[in-house]
């Protein structure tokens, strides 16, 4: 059965539910149905077993995944809407997504539009997960987006690049303007899709931290970023790899930074 349009869904659900949007909680709602759609697609092409969405809110996604895949998990911090879900028959987990214990939540492909403030948080904390979903599909302040995918020696290329480059081939699925939501964002968005690849990173978590250390002051040379145990085999590395001393973390690429952590660890 076809369902109606976007806007017209929301509307409907609005009315029915008594429902406001509210700003705190992020809640900008698709209603494109050409973003929706490609979304949908995207996690159609992953076969997923054991869907999660993130934020099903009036349901602009969750409807046709419903349509699609049946009965799913769902994340929703709005108690109003974990009511509305729970009536329609699917599992809600009510709570903030970066509070939520994930080693609970059995899952293979993630889905969402997510509220702005947690999406770069989400896409770290699963990339060193180690109950690791082998797909996502999410919605991005479009400056959010471009960082992901930023390459070294560019503005944008920083902490959330490396991490997320290092776990995911990334991908577009599709662009979103302020007009594909209701109410509009000031902010034009993008939906990227992330699929898990092989990285010889087994500590997400300390590798995090490298990671971390080597940014958290990146206009410095980044052997002040460094610990001082580690300044000798670092300048052995560079030499190795015919960079200057005062080499920037923004100047070495994904592969570059993790070759450097496997050195000081002297197992590479």
């Amino acid at each position: 059965m076809s369902l109606p349009l976007a806007k017209d869904r929301l509307k409907t659900r609005m009315t029915e539910l008594s429902h406001y949007t509210k700003k705190a909680l992020g809640q900008n709602f698709l209603v494109s149905d050409t973003v929706i759609g490609r979304i949908i697609q995207a996690v159609d092409d992953e076969k997923p077993e054991k869907l999660l969405e993130i934020g099903p809110g009036l349901g602009a996604i969750t409807d046709l995944l419903i349509e699609k895949f049946g009965r799913y998990q769902l994340i929703e911090l709005d108690s109003s809407l974990v009511k509305f879900w729970e009536s329609q028959n699917m599992p809600v987990l009510e709570c903030d997504a970066l509070q939520a214990d994930w080693t609970q939540i059995d899952y293979d492909v993630l889905v969402s539009n997510l509220p702005y403030q947690i999406s770069s948080s989400i896409v770290i904390d699963r990339s060193i997960d180690t109950n690791r979903c082998r797909a996502m599909v999410l919605m991005f302040q479009k400056e959010v987006a471009q960082r992901i995918r930023a390459k070294h020696q560019t503005d944008e290329y920083g902490l959330l690049s490396v991490i997320a480059q290092e776990f995911w081939d990334i991908s577009t699925v599709s662009e979103a303007g302020p007009r594909d939501f209701n109410p509009a964002p000031k902010v034009a968005s993008r939906v990227l899709k992330f699929k898990r690849k092989e990285s010889s990173i087994t500590d997400g978590r300390a590798y995090l931290k490298f990671v971390k250390s080597c940014f958290q002051q990146r206009r410095r040379i980044l052997k002040s970023n460094l610990e001082s145990s580690m300044h000798e085999p670092f300048l052995a590395w560079i030499a190795t790899n015919k960079l200057s001393e005062k080499v920037r973390v923004e100047e070495l690429s994904v592969v570059q930074i993790r070759d450097l952590y496997f050195h000081l660890k002297g197992g590479k």
